[in-house]
């Protein structure tokens, strides 16, 4: 390890082998793992998620997994706090950091700071959440089109959270939410970062990886872990971010008897091939390097980049940054 601050981040869609490839770095390196996912921060979320087992978490420290529960909310304002401080907790400790998981705002926060922009308003939530039940989350976008469209335009019509976020800082700034972001940013972290990000070669292999998967939750009893936390907090709702994680709203929803449970999961899988879709759009956004997943020698080649950023190599030098996109 050198004196210089660094921190490797590992990131990519789902299911595109970031945990394993984080376990291999623990093998190899002083490291401790740093979530970067915003549905592993909740309790009792564990299949649905795909959360490393105790056995994985026992490898090294694991950090950011299993802090709130699933009434609660967490927010890239607070990620970008608690990451900078682990960061330098683990510095000071003498290990790599690892920052490995797949919510790209998130990453975003880190790497290019925070803009600052307004608390959010009870009574103008519930104002715009009673307006959402009338007109739909499409038609709430359309009303942020006709006062953000920047905004807009980077958003799914469906996403009811961030278009509920960006409708709320227009009201309350009476600017477009694009404009207070592009305008000066709370500081990005000072510490240097080898920011690879895993992408298939072929959108196929993904999904099958995603069908697998899924399908291996539903043997793990996925939906009787969405039961459970049904019966544990009774306040749960659809609506709660933790409920917004994709397979838990389609469970519910099957859960309700809104939907046969063949297509629950057909639901559940293409909601999760649309998520992978988004992470790898917003990837492209990053300055990111990019590994291609499917290269059979992605683990060795993961570990060589490491290699060579801790002893202080220039990045560029590296085979394994050879275009995945």
């Amino acid at each position: 390890m050198t004196d210089t601050p660094r921190a490797l981040l590992l990131m990519g869609p789902t299911a595109s082998g970031k945990t394993g490839l984080a376990l291999a770095l623990a093998q190899r390196f002083p490291v401790e793992i740093v979530s970067v996912d915003s549905a592993l921060v909740y309790q009792g979320m564990d299949i649905g998620t795909a959360k490393p087992s105790a056995e994985e978490m026992a490898v090294c420290p694991h950090h950011l997994i299993d802090i709130i529960d699933p009434l609660q909310t967490y927010s890239a304002s607070r990620f970008h706090a608690d990451a900078n401080r682990l960061i330098a907790d683990i510095h000071a400790r003498g290990k790599l950091p690892v920052l490995a998981g797949g919510t790209m705002l998130y990453y975003k926060a880190l790497l290019e700071g925070l803009s600052d922009l307004p608390q959010a308003d009870a009574e103008l939530r519930a104002r715009l959440d009673a307006e959402a039940a009338e007109l739909g989350w499409p038609g709430m976008h359309r009303k942020l089109a006709a006062l953000d469209p920047d905004t807009a335009a980077r958003l799914n019509p469906n996403d009811s959270q961030r278009i509920h976020r960006a409708l709320e800082v227009c009201l309350i700034s009476g600017q477009p939410m694009s404009a207070l972001i592009a305008r000066g940013k709370e500081a990005a972290a000072s510490f240097r970062f080898l920011p690879l990000a895993l992408a298939p070669e072929q959108r196929g292999w993904l999904h099958e990886r995603i069908a697998l998967r899924f399908r291996l939750m539903m043997e793990q009893n996925f939906l009787q872990e969405v039961r459970t936390l049904r019966q544990t907090w009774p306040a749960l709702t659809p609506d709660l971010p933790s409920m917004r994680c994709v397979g838990y709203r389609q469970a519910w929803d099957y859960l309700d008897g809104a939907c046969s449970e063949a297509e629950f999961i057909e639901r559940g899988i293409a909601a999760t091939r649309q998520l992978a879709k988004r992470q790898l759009t917003w990837m492209r956004s990053l300055d990111v390097l990019p590994v291609n997943a499917q290269r059979p020698d992605v683990e060795t080649a993961v570990l060589d980049a490491c290699e060579r950023f801790l002893a202080g190599r220039d990045m560029a030098d590296n085979l394994v940054y050879r275009g995945a996109f």
